[in-house]
C-alpha cells in the first residue's frame, strides 16, 4: 500500500474565506500515484474547516449569513472564551462545518458526486494556517 502526505497551506486576508481545494487535491492525487484508495483533508487549525459542497457562490454567501446568526462575531464579550482573544465564534463555525473530509479515489481519480467540491472553509484568518491531505491506498 503506498501512502502519501503533504500539507497545502493558506493564508486567507479577511476574517472569513472560502477557498475551493480540489484542483490541489487533484494536485497531491497525481503525485501519488494511487488509483484506488481513499484521500484525507482535515484544517489542522481549530478556527478552520475542510469540507464538501458546491461551488457556488450565492451557496458561500448563504453559509455566510447563516454562520453568523449562530455564532456571531459580536458582540465578542459574550463569549468567555474571548478573554484576550476575540475569535470564539470561529472555533463554533469549525464545529458547525466540520473538521475533515475523506474522499474515495476509484481509477486515479476522486470519487466526488457531480457538483462537489472539497473547500477550506476560514473563519479567523490573515495569517497561515494549513490543511493535511493525506492518501492511501494502491
Amino acid at each position: 500500500m503506498k501512502s502519501y502526505r503533504k500539507e497545502l497551506w493558506f493564508e486567507v486576508p479577511a476574517r472569513r474565506g472560502f477557498i475551493n481545494i480540489t484542483p490541489r487535491v487533484r494536485e497531491c492525487l497525481e503525485d501519488s500515484g494511487v488509483r484506488e484508495g481513499l484521500v484525507l483533508c482535515n484544517a489542522m487549525h481549530i478556527t478552520a474547516s475542510v469540507f464538501i459542497n458546491d461551488d457556488e457562490s450565492g451557496l458561500h454567501h448563504d453559509y455566510e449569513r447563516w454562520l453568523e446568526k449562530l455564532a456571531p462575531h459580536e458582540p465578542v464579550s459574550q463569549y468567555r472564551h474571548n478573554v484576550g482573544e476575540d475569535n470564539a465564534d470561529a472555533h463554533m463555525k469549525r464545529q458547525i462545518m466540520g473538521r475533515e473530509v475523506v474522499v474515495a479515489i476509484t481509477e486515479g481519480q476522486l470519487d466526488l458526486g457531480t457538483w462537489e467540491q472539497i473547500f477550506y472553509g476560514e473563519f479567523d484568518g490573515r495569517r497561515k494556517k494549513r490543511v493535511l491531505v493525506k492518501i492511501i491506498g494502491e
